[in-house]
């Protein structure tokens, strides 16, 4: 059986129905229902080398396959080769998401540059992209507060861009309270209220810091 056909087999349609409603936007064909835990067991029995050659995917459980599989990778040259491959046709919140190479942890030195680049380009589920991978692996011992710079100064339009610099903000926000809140006042007016809302909600905040971000809306 092809890969595509052994999703197939997997497939869940009320699954595949929920999934749909996180997704709008996307072409009702596009999603074809397979649960998580599924794709990651599938992804341990596929031709690996086969699934990251082909580009682009049909399905977006390929494209969640083929984001499992690069973060997996051991070798951080070879991921990041395969990660530039892969963002050009990465499509939607839940794949941008789900792609954080595990090897990018011990390579922040590395990383910098090439996150640069990912917040300066045009296409919307590369900045993502880029936030996301200062927020997974660039708020704890690798952390700079020029960081939150990078973040701050985008200026796009985009929700799921805007939604990721919240997200973002929020977790600098619990793991480095001292350098944050002063960034926070100069967020655009979404982005600021997203972030301290979504501090607000966080059980890794404190009452006394959450007072504080109270005040600043």
């Amino acid at each position: 059986m092809t890969i595509t056909e052994r999703l197939f087999a997997l497939q869940d349609t009320k699954y595949r129905d929920f999934h749909r409603s996180l997704m709008p936007g996307m072409p009702d064909d596009y999603i074809i229902g397979v649960r998580m835990p599924a794709l990651r067991q599938l992804s341990k029995e596929i031709d690996k080398e086969e699934l990251l050659a082909t580009l682009p995917h049909r399905y977006y459980e390929e494209n969640q396959l083929h984001a499992i599989v690069l973060s997996g990778m051991k070798d951080f040259d070879e991921c990041l080769w395969q990660v530039e491959r892969f963002l050009p046709y990465v499509n939607n919140w839940a794949t941008c998401d789900g792609l954080r190479p595990r090897c990018f942890a011990k390579h922040t030195g590395d990383l910098q540059h090439h996150i640069r680049r990912w917040l300066a380009a045009e296409h919307e589920y590369t900045v993502r992209f880029g936030i996301g991978v200062l927020e997974a692996f660039f708020l704890g011992d690798a952390f700079r507060e020029e960081h939150l710079q990078w973040v701050a100064v985008i200026d796009r339009e985009e929700y799921y861009i805007r939604m990721m610099q919240a997200w973002y903000f929020a977790t600098a926000l619990a793991k480095q309270w001292d350098a944050t809140p002063p960034v926070i006042e100069t967020l655009p007016e979404w982005v600021r209220r997203k972030a301290i809302q979504k501090a607000c909600e966080s059980f890794r905040v404190s009452d006394e810091h959450k007072t504080i971000l109270k005040s600043i809306k």
